[in-house]
């Protein structure tokens, strides 16, 4: 097959211990599913169902556990801000899916990074304008290899600790299980407004405390059921 241009690369994300990987077709979001998050974000997490946004799959990442990492300051932003999250990878695909087929469709979880221009995406919002400028650019995703899905790690997972650290000061810490939303019923929330397919990504919603890093700064990512993310900012 005979291309026009240089066709662009896909991306894949690795499986722990194996010699597998996971081709990233699209990159789901889920907007203020941590209360306190909604709280400091202006909306009330007791009436507002959940909402989504997308990232290209371009926009993500591949990063270790554990090793040193680094993604570019974006252009044309001076707010670049960080949201730490679980991440969900879909192994099987459906629409309207049942509490029990969304568990089913669960292939595996990840520790990630939602990367956000939050000025220009702040401004966009002003304007009633897509987030896309603030949400959608290039290694706005770290995300680290996927650990495949097992009962007891689905347990662990739902009641795990999230956390992100800057420059080893504290700023975000919560617990999975403070989702507003579970990740069962945001598959199905999800499933219900677009059919989801295999090699799928949700980022599941980060909590409280989002704010800004600079050229320089050392993000330490931890979900003590995955991983540690260590990902600096570079110029």
């Amino acid at each position: 097959m005979k291309y026009i241009v240089e066709k662009q690369p896909s991306v894949s994300l690795p499986i722990n211990d194996s010699d597998e990987f996971f081709p990233v077709g699209r990159v789901y979001c889920v907007g203020r599913n941590y209360a306190a998050h909604s709280r400091e974000m202006g909306d009330d997490p007791d009436r507002d169902p959940p909402f989504f946004f997308c990232k290209d799959a371009s926009c993500v990442v591949p990063v270790s556990y554990e090793a040193a990492n680094s993604i570019r300051y974006p252009m044309s932003t001076s707010q670049f801000e960080y949201e730490a999250e679980l991440v969900v990878a879909i192994g099987k695909g459906g629409a309207y899916l049942s509490l029990e087929q969304a568990k089913a469709s669960v292939l595996g979880y990840a520790v990630g990074l939602d990367m956000t221009r939050r000025d220009l995406q702040g401004q966009a919002k002003k304007k009633g304008r897509p987030w896309e400028v603030g949400k959608s650019f290039g290694q706005s995703a770290p995300i680290g290899p996927i650990e495949l899905y097992s009962t007891d790690l689905a347990n662990n997972i739902a009641s795990s600790d999230i956390s992100l650290l800057v420059n080893g000061e504290v700023k975000q810490s919560s617990n999975i299980a403070n989702l507003t939303w579970s990740i069962e019923e945001v598959i199905v929330k999800l499933s219900e407004v677009f059919e989801l397919r295999p090699g799928d990504l949700i980022m599941t919603g980060t909590p409280e405390n989002v704010g800004p890093v600079v050229v320089g700064d050392k993000m330490l990512v931890s979900i003590p059921a995955l991983g540690e993310l260590a990902v600096s900012v570079t110029d």
